[in-house]
């Protein structure tokens, strides 16, 4: 499998290898980042987090179609995975400055790296080898594990840098892959150049300015004056759930549906059955993404709220994170916080009450917990200090004594202002977010450090409402010292989709080759609809899991999740490939282009309502979100099969 290939495979695998690790890295902590309250994050409301997480996925998935036109038409390939690399790693630079403007701008250039390198590094591979080279499927086979390792290590990575650092550290290190990423590529330029035909626009291709002037720019008038419309002009209580970048995106999305729709019109009568069949192919494909991509979203909620993570559990991430040890400390597990004991068994061990100081306000333990306060609120705390806790001030900067070290990660930074955001989320809650103006350094960086005996640590700020309710009952304390109780990385959890891809490809294969060899009528049109079974099956399976939580008042193992990821694996084995496929099989070769952007834009509005049901989880119980999950993909099942034997015939009339 591994012998005999163009030597540029190699060096495409790595290229793409740390590409996807740092792609993944995002997927796995944007939302945690954007509503993270506890350990310097934004601390935006989980419906604003998943908002935004819906859009950069919906954006990341749609932009390859733009990028992939202009590298095949313009630029060529490996300037367009150059230049999508450079996007790239810009993007995380300015995402690792923290600062306030950075995040959106940050964000945007991630989505015009991707839409740059995503398409074309695909393409490269396949032109490395000749037409019916046996060794080109085996290639795609490697190029994809590529892929999975990037996709299943991104996680353990972020895990790594915000447990031994800070969040910001996160996007340093992902930035570092992608100049690795761009080193590599640079350095095989030549090497690649047979990978790189020259770029040309064929006479039967639809032309850009056309693509420009009846797709994507009505899309884009439409979906600017849709969000306008419902951001200014409709009551708030039409966009608790539905938001406007929601009404933007969905009546963006009209103009391009329509288009798809009306193709087949332009087509020959011999085309038609092809294209029209393409219209179910985007609707399995858009829907499995929307379930699939729940795994930054709504399972990364999951994994965070509902999930027993302290170390000790009969789950293999809890047991890989207990495992892995640098000097002494788990790389893979951070301290368990506060939040993390709202639905905790009463006999999980809290931090010892000494460890947590509970003279805060509801707005300075947000202050606290986002790692930003005003020198005024500063003096108010100050003075309510008990006598065994003093404020220590750490240079910014400078050096760290070994003690010092140790306070870092619960220190914060004093500003001479800072404001506060307060808004509420769709259940009515109270969210404050903590803004500081662009440009504005802190004047010093301090931590409410206590003596006790011979000891002396960091304490943790909260509110009194809050100290008294986690110590309720009188449940077990951890030793005194600054000590917390350790638990896995929630986003350690998303690794198991790209484990799993690794694990079953084989054996999936296997067992499409036995139905071949024993003549069972297994077409590509029947693995499409099995597959979108299997995701409903997923869906009920953590409507089980829901129940067992009793809808999330208590915390239940990781090993739903990891049940969930082996079966959503499944679905995706059956039918992300074989939809793929079919996409370039039944279309005429001068619309392969086109019904490619139809597939994209079917994954992206497929992505949007993957942040959008991240924020319908809030506003339901667990049990009754999984079950709605479960209904969408089984009457979208039901459609392929009431319209499987127009499939199967178009698929058999063009030899798909």
């Amino acid at each position: 499998m591994f012998t005999g290939h163009p030597k540029g495979l190699f060096r495409l695998f790595f290229i793409e290898m740390w590409e996807r690790l740092a792609f993944y890295t995002m997927v796995g902590i944007l939302l945690l980042y954007a509503t993270d309250t506890e350990t310097g994050g934004l601390g935006w409301s989980k419906d604003m987090g998943n908002e935004i997480y819906g859009l950069y996925l919906a954006f990341v998935y749609f932009t390859p179609y733009v990028g992939g036109l202009l590298a095949d038409r313009f630029l060529g390939y490996r300037k367009a995975v150059l230049i999508g690399g450079i996007l790239f790693a810009t993007g995380f630079f300015l995402l690792a400055t923290g600062q306030p403007w950075a995040f959106p701008v940050g964000l945007v250039f991630l989505c015009c790296g991707n839409g740059f390198f995503k398409p074309t590094i695909s393409a490269m591979v396949g032109n490395l080898y000749e037409k019916g080279d046996p060794k080109r499927d085996a290639g795609f086979n490697i190029f994809y594990m590529g892929i999975n390792i990037g996709a299943f290590i991104a996680n353990f990575l972020a895990a790594i840098m915000r447990n031994a650092f800070f969040w910001e550290a996160i996007f340093i290190a992902a930035g570092i892959g992608m100049l690795i990423s761009i080193i590599i590529l640079l350095a095989s330029w030549k090497v690649l150049e047979r990978a790189d035909p020259p770029p040309k626009t064929n006479p039967e291709d639809t032309p850009f300015s056309e693509i420009m002037g009846k797709i994507l720019g009505p899309a884009l008038v439409i979906g600017v004056s849709g969000w306008a419309v419902a951001n200014y002009w409709l009551p708030e209580s039409m966009t608790k759930l539905v938001k406007p970048t929601d009404f933007g995106f969905l009546l963006g999305s009209i103009p391009i549906l329509l288009f798809f729709a009306r193709l087949s019109n332009k087509a020959a009568e011999d085309e038609k059955p092809g294209l029209r069949a393409l219209l179910p192919i985007y609707l399995a494909g858009g829907t499995f993404f929307m379930v699939l991509h729940l795994n930054g979203s709504a399972m990364t909620t999951w994994a965070n709220d509902n999930t027993t993570r302290q170390l000790g559990q009969n789950d293999p991430i809890v047991m890989i994170a207990d495992a892995v040890k640098v000097g002494g400390e788990t790389v893979f597990a951070g301290n368990a916080y506060p939040n993390y004991y709202a639905n905790a068994a009463d006999d999980i061990p809290r931090p010892n009450k000494s460890t947590l100081l509970s003279i805060a306000s509801e707005d300075e333990e947000k202050m606290f917990g986002q790692k930003k306060m005003g020198e005024a609120d500063l003096t108010v705390l100050t003075a309510k200090l008990p006598p065994d806790v003093r404020v220590e001030v750490l240079p910014i900067g400078g050096e760290l004594s070994d003690e010092q070290k140790k306070w870092k990660k619960f220190s914060i930074d004093i500003f001479a202002k800072v404001n506060l955001e307060s808004g509420t989320d769709s259940h009515g809650v109270k969210t404050v977010s903590v803004k500081v103006d662009g440009g504005t350094d802190a004047t010093r960086r301090v931590a409410f450090v206590r003596t006790a005996g011979d000891q002396q640590y960091a304490t943790y700020l909260v509110t009194k409402t809050k100290f008294d309710k986690l110590y309720e009952g009188d449940p077990p304390q951890i030793e005194e010292g600054g000590v917390y109780l350790k638990t896995a990385n929630p986003e350690l959890y998303q690794s198991w989709n790209a484990f799993f891809v690794v694990l079953f490809t084989p054996f999936i294969m296997l067992f499409f080759g036995r139905l071949l060899k024993q003549g069972v009528d297994f077409s590509t049109a029947r693995k499409i609809l099995a597959g979108m079974v299997i995701t409903g099956g997923a869906a009920l399976f953590m409507v089980i899991a829901g129940f067992t939580s009793d809808n999330g008042a208590v915390k239940v193992s990781g090993m739903w999740l990891m049940g969930f990821y082996a079966m959503i694996t499944v679905g995706e084995l059956f039918l992300s490939p074989m939809a793929l496929s079919l996409v370039t099989k039944l279309s005429p070769k001068r619309f392969v282009g086109l019904t490619m952007g139809g597939w994209f834009f079917a994954t992206a509005v497929g992505n949007k309502f993957s942040g959008f049901l991240g924020v319908l989880q809030g506003s339901m119980s667990p049990a009754m979100f999984f079950l709605v999950i479960a209904g969408a993909a089984g009457a979208v099942a039901l459609y392929i099969l009431s319209v499987l034997p127009k499939l199967d015939a178009a698929i058999k009339k063009y030899g798909a």
